[in-house]
């Protein structure tokens, strides 16, 4: 089982360090790395590390751990990623009302983009608190409307709204 151990700790490594699409790719760096895995065993291995695919910023997907280390989030958090108009984030619209903007999502898309915007943590923004398809964030005192709009604005795609049908 040492064998085992290795290579799922060299997996748990190629996902935190580097965006991998599918179970082929993941594969060939294994492979490049010494194992050489049938796709039945790489399944068991991503099964046991409860691994999930989710949307990039070029519409392919990427796999990440269910801990918050997945590289997403590091670039996030680190500033070297920006959410852009390009972002796959279900956006359909922005409200804003005193400190208090409401942020309107496709059903589903609430939860992960409301934890997009407090991994950036902008220090116009207190926290968001999401359901399946609104996310309130708080705003700090004295942030106008404008400002608010203009932080939001490098966090969703404002421009370019989703129809919500």
């Amino acid at each position: 089982m040492r064998n085992r151990k290795q290579r799922v700790e060299l997996i748990v490594d190629l996902i935190r360090t580097q965006c991998i699409s599918s179970q082929d790719e993941l594969a060939e760096l294994l492979a490049q790395n010494g194992y050489k895995v049938t796709q039945a065993t790489l399944s068991r291995d991503l099964k046991l590390l409860k691994t999930t695919k989710v949307p990039t910023d070029g519409g392919k997907y990427m796999y990440i751990l269910p801990d918050s280390n997945s590289l997403k989030d590091k670039l996030l958090s680190s500033g070297q990623m920006a959410m852009n108009a390009n972002y796959q984030s279900g956006f359909v619209s922005l409200e804003i009302s005193g400190n208090m903007a409401v942020i309107k999502t496709r059903n589903g898309y609430a939860a992960g983009l409301a934890y997009d915007i407090d991994i950036c943590n902008p220090p116009e923004i207190l926290g968001t608190i999401a359901g399946s398809d609104t996310i309130f964030a708080v705003l700090r005192p004295g942030i106008s409307e404008p400002e608010a709009r203009t932080v939001l604005g490098r966090l969703l795609p404002l421009e370019q709204k989703i129809p919500q049908f």
